[in-house]
């Protein structure tokens, strides 16, 4: 069982700037992908970005391409997610996923983000 917990969401106006940060409970956290999702209200859950456990692979979603970075610290068994130049549309609940091969994958519950004036 792997427990994620994120943190670091909040009210941004737009064009701001927010770092999320999801921490592991595994001993065994460089072998997982992590992955972060979103869902917006009245919407289906979206996928933001991922990297894979040694973080040398990343994938985005093209709507935050050029403006969102996945990194993740093994030795702190956390994965971050700094979001830059956010927008309106960008407010959601965003969550953190663990994966790997052979197993269902776990989730966090959830950090709102939330882009107003």
């Amino acid at each position: 069982q792997v427990q994620l917990v994120e943190s670091g969401g909040g009210l941004v106006q737009p064009g701001g700037s927010l770092r999320l940060s999801c921490a592991a409970s595994t001993r065994s956290f460089s072998i997982y992908t992590m992955g972060w999702y979103r869902q917006a209200p009245g919407k289906q859950r979206e996928f933001v970005a991922q990297i894979t456990g040694g973080g040398i692979g990343t994938d985005y979603a093209d709507s935050v391409k050029g403006r969102f970075t996945i990194s993740r610290d093994n030795a702190k068994n956390t994965v971050y997610l700094q979001m830059n130049s956010l927008k309106p549309e960008a407010t959601a609940v965003y969550y953190c996923r663990a994966w790997r091969i052979g197993i269902n994958p776990y989730w966090g519950q959830g950090t709102q983000v939330t882009v107003s004036p």
